[in-house]
């Protein structure tokens, strides 16, 4: 039996070890990550991403968002809280390129590195934005769009937002390079769902009735495309092109089925990472590159299987 003298000498080692521990956790670089939210498997993939750069350079990183992507208030309260933690750095998506700029105004006066991922902000404030080059990946969009229509017909644009600076530069990549290099081609209408696939959706179906020879809908993001896919299913339109966005395993299936034709897909695991080693850097005081282009590729039933781009795509 433990006598009482031995107990509380078992009770002071054990807190010393504790407390040990606790100074231990406490000296790790704490690097917060505000992600635009969590109802696309996308950002379980960019948190895949920050997680293993995470273990590699032995920081604390945590990550998190809100509910959906239009929550904008939702995601500044976290970036508030996220702020009075004092971190190391911080990693921010924005889902309103303006909204978030007086905290991040805060966090430059405090010392407190921010790194921008997959959606910058209109600000010089971030050291570094790790994202894809959402104006040439849309605009490779087009091009394939107009590949699959003949160069001529109407189509339709579903976009997740207009304040993010992703839906904006997918929106206008891809209406940009129409404009320019597709003088047959007509937008006929550019709607916002909101990256919500059963919005986008009735969006889509909509969209169809209003416009009978429509030949494509390019959706912008994940729940774009999903949601593009089941209206043109609902509505029996199989003759429309779906060009998509993202990956995640509806639109796989939808592509391995034939009523997607394509889609870009992002390098999330690859912005994770990018983020948080950027974050590292500059939490160290070390040059980190204005703009981290984290690539993007197209796929379709002809590809989907190939090494390179299997390795980029999501479920």
């Amino acid at each position: 039996m433990f006598t009482r003298r031995a107990m509380l000498g078992a009770i002071s080692a054990a807190a010393l070890v504790a407390s040990g521990m606790a100074a231990s956790a406490q000296d790790k670089m704490y690097i917060p990550l505000i992600s635009k939210g969590f109802q696309h498997q996308f950002w379980q993939a960019v948190k895949a991403g920050a997680d293993k750069a995470a273990a590699e350079l032995d920081v604390e990183v945590t990550f998190e968002g809100p509910d959906n992507e239009t929550m904008v208030d939702r995601q500044i309260d976290m970036l508030a809280a996220a702020l009075a933690k004092k971190p190391a750095a911080l990693g921010f998506a924005a889902l309103d390129s303006q909204a978030a700029i007086p905290l991040l105004k805060q966090a430059d006066e405090a010392g407190i590195p921010v790194i921008a991922f997959d959606s910058g902000v209109d600000s010089d404030i971030p050291k570094a934005t790790a994202s894809t080059d959402n104006l040439a990946a849309a605009a490779l969009a087009a091009d394939k769009m107009a590949e699959l229509i003949g160069g001529a017909g109407q189509v339709a644009v579903v976009a997740h937002d207009q304040t993010s600076r992703t839906g904006i530069d997918r929106r206008d990549g891809f209406v940009n390079q129409v404009k320019e290099k597709y003088p047959d081609i007509e937008i006929v209408t550019i709607q916002y769902g909101g990256g919500d696939h059963l919005q986008s959706t009735e969006i889509t179906k909509s969209i169809l009735q209003a416009n009978p020879d429509l030949k494509g809908i390019f959706g912008t993001n994940e729940g774009s495309a999903i949601g593009v896919v089941n209206g043109v299913r609902e509505m029996d339109r199989t003759n429309v092109v779906i060009i998509g966005y993202d990956s995640g395993a509806q639109q796989k299936e939808a592509i391995r089925d034939g009523l997607m034709a394509g889609a870009i897909t992002q390098n999330p695991v690859g912005i994770g990472y990018e983020t948080v080693k950027a974050a590292v850097a500059a939490a160290k005081g070390e040059e980190v590159p204005a703009a981290i282009d984290t690539g993007f590729y197209y796929y379709d039933k002809t590809n989907i299987d190939d090494p390179e781009i299997a390795a980029v795509l999501y479920d």
